[in-house]
């Protein structure tokens, strides 16, 4: 696995899926072209170029590209890197037909090929002079009944809103995301503040 200090930014589900088996980010998806309207995930995006800059790596055909053209209209394009998927010609294993441009997405192409265009781009694998922080787990979130409890669901938003973080994501995301924008003991601070 590669470790990356920036989020890279797929369309779907299946990118995601393949992305996690290959780097150590955080990767979000843009649901498509739901990204266009979801102005919790723009929001999302905004403040993790701000923060980290950000890597987009769409599928390239022309719905990559025009995913891609929003991203880079909305953002400072000096916080993006753009990762570039070559022409590859086929059908996704998951598919029983060829896309409409009959191209590779980010899930179907080989491991090697992804490797070789993040290095393309420039972008390599974070270096951790440092030592490792306790990062938020399932358990903590548990334990300050955010999740599997009564009232989970009203104080993952109580906390989510406190951090300007988009209120609606799963428990995997919203691991992700909390490591990526606070730490172990900003998280307990703020769990505290609210009273939780």
């Amino acid at each position: 696995m590669i470790k990356l200090d920036r989020p890279v930014i797929v369309e779907g589900k299946y990118d995601v899926i393949k992305l996690s088996n290959i780097l150590d980010t955080l990767i979000i998806k843009t649901d498509g072209f739901g990204i266009f309207k979801d102005k919790e995930k723009q929001a999302l995006l905004r403040r993790l170029a701000g923060e980290r800059g950000i890597i987009v790596m769409t599928d390239s055909d022309s719905a990559g590209f025009l995913i891609r053209k929003f991203i880079n209209s909305s953002l400072p394009t000096e916080k993006i890197t753009h990762v570039y998927i070559p022409d590859l010609y086929g059908k996704e294993k998951r598919k029983r037909e060829f896309s409409k441009e009959g191209k590779l997405g980010v899930e179907g192409t080989p491991e090697e090929i992804i490797l070789e265009a993040l290095r393309k781009a420039g972008v390599t694998a974070a270096k951790t002079n440092h030592e490792p922080r306790r990062l938020i787990t399932n358990i903590d979130l548990y334990e300050h009944g955010l999740t599997g409890k009564e009232n989970s669901a009203r104080k993952r938003k109580a906390l989510l809103r406190a951090l300007a973080l988009p209120e609606r994501m799963s428990t995997a995301s919203l691991i992700k995301i909390l490591n990526a924008f606070v730490t172990y003991e900003e998280f307990e601070e703020k769990i505290k503040e609210l009273g939780i």
